[in-house]
């Protein structure tokens, strides 16, 4: 299933994407797309049940607000250099271990919602990814195969990173992962019965019409079931989590000098294979 969050920020409802593309109401039948209904199988299946029936009601898409597809997120945990490509690119050694950093919930807006560039940026970045909506409770798993068992979704976002403050301000990477807005999320959320293999899905981003990310997930160092896996020794992770799970090659921060970071005007459009696609326009904060 494709389950959005439709409306005003602060007031969206649930909505579900159909298969022949109609959006349909479902607040009718629950009251949000959060991790409680992604840890109720009974639920879920009560949506999948009335999404096959044809009988939903249907929502004008017209100059509709499309919101984060996951409401009430206990937190975003976002995982560094996790691909082979983007590693390179920025002269880093691979990782032995998945680097961890992690955004503030309210750092996520919808997929075209505005992203304001911080004042004082000079280096404000866009990273496309895969965001993994964690579906039942993760707590010490022993394998990757029992990672993937506890992913709810599969989301498209945006990692904006202000790259002066990640890494030149001294402290850690969560400086330049916070600033308002810097989370994009969506369309819509896919449920994880449709995504069988995370690793073969294709990755793009780009900026002004000038595609600059041209990655597949095969080229993450670390798969999705083995990131939930690790993360679970270290956090407990709850239903509606979000993990972001690292970018391809292409970010500003690898470009040659003078590195194309973004301004206030500038267009970031976003896609992953059967997520969606994303549109922001960069404005001044």
């Amino acid at each position: 299933m494709k389950l959005l969050r439709v409306g005003p920020a602060g007031a969206e409802r649930p909505a579900l994407l159909d298969q022949d593309g109609t959006l349909r109401d479902l607040s009718g039948l629950i009251t949000d797309v959060d991790g409680a209904l992604l840890a109720d199988d009974a639920e879920l299946s009560r949506v999948r049940d009335a999404a096959e029936s044809g009988r939903l009601p249907v929502l004008d898409a017209e100059g509709l607000r499309v919101g984060a597809p996951v409401g009430r997120i206990g937190k975003v945990v976002g995982i560094g250099l996790n691909y082979h490509g983007h590693a390179a690119e920025v002269g880093a050694a691979t990782p032995e271990e998945p680097i961890m950093f992690l955004k503030a919930p309210d750092t996520v807006v919808g997929p075209d919602d505005n992203v304001l560039i911080p004042r004082g940026s000079v280096k404000t970045d866009w990273e496309a990814e895969l965001g993994v909506v964690i579906g039942s409770t993760a707590r010490y798993l022993g394998s990757a195969e029992e990672g993937l068992a506890h992913v709810g979704g599969y989301v498209l976002v945006n990692d904006v990173s202000e790259r002066e403050f990640q890494i030149e301000r001294g402290g850690t990477w969560d400086k330049g992962k916070n600033c308002e807005t810097f989370t994009p999320l969506g369309p819509w959320l896919v449920t994880a019965d449709e995504i069988p293999d995370p690793q073969v899905l294709d990755v793009r981003l780009w900026v002004n019409g000038e595609l600059k990310q041209d990655g597949s997930t095969s080229d993450q160092i670390f798969p999705v079931g083995e990131v939930v896996r690790y993360l679970s020794r270290f956090m407990t992770l709850y239903p509606g989590d979000v993990i972001v799970t690292g970018t391809p090659a292409g970010v500003a921060m690898g470009q040659p000098e003078p590195k194309p970071y973004l301004r206030a005007g500038d267009v970031v459009e976003v896609e992953i294979d059967r997520l969606g696609r994303q549109r922001q326009e960069f404005k001044s904060a």
